[in-house]
């Protein structure tokens, strides 16, 4: 039995897995409604709310398990990227957990968990495959040939998908977060309305800050009034452009590669258009394409355990080489 946790952002989140990769239990106590009235995250907001939560949540995964401590083999926890605050509420509770008991702790990387998620059941995926790697923090196009690893194809040379979505939700007044206002927003309008601009990139990156500052510029231009009547087709034209943007990469990427299998994890993935516009792709599970320690335990299945007093000096990290 591995016990899992993640609290790389704004969500503490424990889960359980057994040995034969069933999940017993995965909870996630966000803290959205906490950070809307700043419009994001507030790092030193977000640390102190994972001391408050770390317990609770870990006890309430006990409980959805139907087990305890005594039957844990193993600790495994987020390592990075991530904040460094809120990781190290997380990584001085695994290591808590693990020593006091002389368990094994695997740290895992906060990326190879989204990857990790396509591992369970559903969908159960196997390597190799076209990752498209879509979050508030990163928009990646991972191949991944085997389960503890992935090469970098392509990455954002600006902001990524969810930062633009959750820019974007500003610009349009929608509040915190932008992403899952944007999509509902959206139905109601015509994405055919603005023409929004896909960058066009060597290889196969990825930018959105010129569409960030086209929605920008087109807010700023409306008379006086006229954004509530527009804002839903301008939602629907901004989410277009983005999924548009995310899904012809992917394809381009999964042709000149010949991926035999495309797959779609993180955040963003959770978005209705893009899921549809990438038809036949793997697809997380909507409850685990957003931060959640069930991730973590698929991926600590297949990576290396530290042994007891091995990650007693284990630290955090904000961010990891991807080149």
């Amino acid at each position: 039995m591995i016990l899992a946790i993640e609290t790389s952002c704004d969500e503490t989140a424990a889960a359980l897995l057994d040995d034969s990769g069933r999940l017993c239990a995965n909870v996630v106590s966000s803290q959205a409604e906490l950070h809307a009235r700043f419009g994001g995250v507030v790092p030193e907001v977000a640390s102190r709310r994972h001391l408050e939560l770390i317990v609770p949540v870990l006890r309430a995964a006990l409980e959805e398990a139907q087990t305890t401590l005594d039957e844990v083999d193993s600790v495994a926890v987020t390592q990075g990227p991530g904040l460094i605050g809120a990781l190290l509420v997380g990584i001085a509770a695994a290591k808590a957990i693990a020593w006091s008991r002389r368990l094994p702790l695997v740290p895992v990387d906060h990326l190879l968990g989204h990857v990790a998620a396509l591992y369970l059941d559903p969908p159960a995926l196997e390597p190799p495959f076209l990752c498209l790697l879509a979050s508030g923090g990163h928009t990646l196009l991972l191949d991944v040939r085997e389960h503890a690893s992935f090469r970098l194809l392509g990455t954002t040379l600006d902001d990524a998908a969810g930062e633009a979505f959750d820019k974007g939700g500003r610009l349009l007044g929608l509040g915190y977060p932008g992403g899952a206002a944007i999509e509902r927003l959206a139905q109601e309008g015509d994405a055919s309305t603005y023409a929004f601009p896909v960058a066009r990139v060597n290889g196969f990156d990825f930018s959105f800050s010129g569409l960030k500052t086209a929605l920008l510029y087109e807010v700023r231009g409306l008379p006086l009034g006229e954004l509530e009547c527009r804002r839903a087709d301008l939602a629907a034209s901004y989410q277009h452009a983005i999924v548009r943007a995310l899904v012809e990469q992917t394809l381009r990427a999964a042709t000149e590669i010949g991926a035999g299998q495309i797959a779609v994890a993180g955040g963003v993935g959770a978005n209705s258009e893009l899921r549809s516009a990438l038809a036949g792709a793997a697809l997380v599970p909507l409850e685990l394409c957003t931060d959640n320690a069930a991730m973590i335990a698929s991926a600590a299945r297949f990576l290396e355990p530290l042994q007891p007093s091995g990650y007693l000096g284990l630290d955090a990290y904000a961010s990891r080489q991807l080149a």
